[in-house]
């Protein structure tokens, strides 16, 4: 199987809170990223894929590329929507990101989730996909709830970065389908070894037609993304007791000056920003990714699982003490 490095830019501009995907357009699309990611990392033992956001006050690297879904999730489930999406400097970032990967062998991809009317003109576009094309980065867009304003021009896009038919255009309207649904019934993962199907996701177990009893397909897609909300809220769980902060798990290294023009030089600068760690003023006026409560209540909660945390590891504490020294004189009173 091809032996790929891959980044997948995410739409998280205010468009994302849309309804028109279940449970939204960002719901929707963290669920087609995992299936995507467990597709790649399946088809091949040293394949490894990361994750960047192209809105907010700038494109933001939050996983480079790795091999550990509770990364890719744990970024999702943390990810705040705001702003507009900027489409072309973070796949100019992206690029970035690629270029510096520690397996050079690895074949280079960026798949880009637009879930937003795209603010580049089609001339600049075409430009940046020439650019992929001679460094030889195959680029892959779902275009889905704003597909039919955005279809001509990532077409243009795509036609100028394809080589060999190595970059794909997957466009989606708005219905209660998964987005996965029309990612693997498309060329884009052939190459990763998953055929078309009646798709329910990467990793599934249901490859049926789900016009022979829509009922079933219906309960078995439910089911399906039960499980995928599950893994997220154990992945963010873990993370709020304790387990490292999401961060960027390779070292980028800056190339030399005197080889970088003005251009990669800028992009350099913002990836670096981007890995850094960002204070709590950089969030003022965000709202977390399917948050509805004010921020006393979410700290309110964070509050009440820290104290469960800590009573638990002091009951923990008092049962090794009873193993090593025995009941106390008031347990033999009792």
């Amino acid at each position: 199987m091809v032996l790929e490095a891959c980044m997948i830019v995410i739409d998280n501009s205010e468009f994302m809170r849309n309804g028109d995907f279940q449970p939204t357009r960002f719901g929707a699309q963290s669920d087609a990223v995992s299936s995507i990611f467990q597709t790649k990392v399946d088809s091949n033992p040293e394949n490894t894929v990361g994750v960047m956001t192209m809105a907010g006050k700038a494109p933001e690297v939050l996983v480079t590329p790795t091999q550990d879904i509770g990364k890719i999730l744990s970024a999702l489930h943390n990810t705040r929507l705001g702003g507009e999406a900027d489409i072309a400097t973070g796949i100019q970032v992206a690029q970035l990101a690629l270029k510096h990967r520690p397996n050079k062998s690895q074949r280079q991809r960026i798949v880009v989730f637009v879930g937003s009317p795209v603010n580049a003109d089609e001339k600049s576009l075409v430009k940046l996909g020439k650019k992929l094309k001679k460094n030889n980065i195959a680029i892959d867009i779902v275009n889905f709830g704003e597909e039919e304003e955005n279809q001509t021009k990532l077409e243009e896009f795509v036609k100028a970065t394809d080589s060999s038919n190595n970059s794909h255009l997957v466009s989606v309207p708005p219905g209660p389908h998964l987005l996965s649904d029309f990612i693997f019934a498309s060329p884009m993962l052939e190459g990763d070894g998953a055929a078309p199907r009646g798709g329910f996701g990467a990793g599934d177990d249901f490859a049926m037609d789900p016009n022979m009893d829509p009922e079933l397909a219906e309960a078995l897609r439910l089911s399906l993304a039960e499980e995928r909300a599950r893994e997220a809220a154990v992945a963010a769980a873990a993370v709020s007791t304790g387990e490292p902060a999401i961060t960027s798990t390779q070292p980028i290294t800056p190339a030399p000056p005197e080889t970088m023009d003005e251009d990669e030089l800028m992009l350099q600068q913002a990836l670096a920003l981007s890995q850094s760690e960002r204070g709590p003023e950089d969030h003022e006026g965000d709202v977390h990714m399917g948050d509805e409560a004010p921020a006393s209540a979410a700290e309110g909660e964070e509050d009440e699982e820290e104290a469960i945390r800590l009573a638990i590891e002091m009951s923990l504490k008092e049962n090794k003490e009873k193993e090593e020294h025995g009941p106390t004189r008031e347990e033999h009173k009792s």
